[in-house]
């Protein structure tokens, strides 16, 4: 339901965006310059490149996660820590609803953990072993409920979803501007035969830089608000003061890594900028996480 909605929200943008071009007379313009290009095509190109690395990206959101952590699935627990991490998870899930996640761990010595999956009822929840080792049973309690929130609230599905839209625009719109610099300002061609010229390669090259710019800013707000989300919903399966001091133990970690590459926002920890650097952290600051649970009611 929330991959359809979310569908349905995109076309219902790229018909706006269409209707408003027709409004504002862009299509005509460009036309009247000779510039060969068919806008609702455009969107629609641009929609099936934005979105199909996103959609790809999902189907394989745990392989890829456990290829490239290297996660040791608990498929039977060998150890009394690993039953405990099986039975918390277990319990949290049917607290909430979903079905029960696969469970993993993985080997690094700081303490993180992760969620991913197509679907709420088709996830990966995985701890690192510097997570077991630096945190108590009440402080991992709250870590995993706060992973299970992700789940629950299919955060990973609306993260690449999310992604998937801006890069739609981000493709149009630089497209846009190659042509109108190659063809309206610098009339590179006079037909369709002519080709495009080296502005229109550039241009678009620049834009795609420039708007993905934004376009990071705008999913990683998504990213840091959906933290806060989730440390409220690790609150309620833990209890606050577990959650509370789950985020403080992230602290005295001093500045633990992020997780490699596509991972890093689906990690606990993070959040370790100031300044303009904020606006591109999958996390908020440790410290205003814990100001935020908190101030929770």
């Amino acid at each position: 339901m929330r991959i359809l909605l979310f569908l349905l929200t995109n076309a219902a943008v790229l018909l706006l965006i269409s209707i408003l071009f027709q409004v504002l007379g862009i299509g005509d313009y460009l036309h009247q310059n000779g510039v060969p290009l068919s806008l609702d095509s455009l969107l629609l190109s641009s929609a099936v490149i934005g979105m199909s690395g996103s959609f790809i990206s999902l189907l394989m959101s745990k392989w890829m996660a456990k290829k490239s952590m290297g996660v040791h699935m608990i498929e039977h627990p060998a150890n009394q820590t690993e039953q405990w991490l099986v039975d918390t998870i277990s319990r949290q899930a049917r607290r909430l609803n979903i079905g029960m996640p696969e469970v993993g761990i993985f080997d690094t010595p700081d303490p993180n953990a992760f969620a991913t999956g197509m679907s709420k009822n088709s996830s990966l929840v995985a701890v690192s072993t510097g997570l077991l080792h630096r945190m108590n049973p009440d402080e991992v309690e709250a870590v995993l409920g706060h992973e299970m929130s992700h789940v629950a609230n299919g955060d990973m599905v609306t993260m690449g979803l999310l992604q998937g839209v801006v890069n739609t625009f981000v493709y149009f719109f630089a497209t846009v501007a190659g042509y109108l610099v190659d063809r309206v300002l610098l009339r590179s061609g006079d037909d369709d035969r002519a080709g495009f010229g080296p502005a229109y390669y550039i241009t678009q090259m620049v834009a795609q830089i420039l708007l993905s710019i934004l376009a990071t800013m705008i999913v990683m707000w998504f990213s840091r608000w959906r933290e806060f989300r989730a440390d409220a919903g690790g609150a309620q399966l833990a209890g606050r003061t577990k959650m509370v001091e789950a985020l403080r133990a992230l602290q005295r970690a001093h500045d633990p890594q992020d997780l490699p590459g596509e991972m890093a926002a689906f990690g606990i920890s993070g959040g370790g900028a100031s300044g303009f650097q904020k606006l591109f952290l999958s996390h908020p600051p440790l410290e205003e996480r814990i100001a935020a649970l908190h101030n929770q009611r």
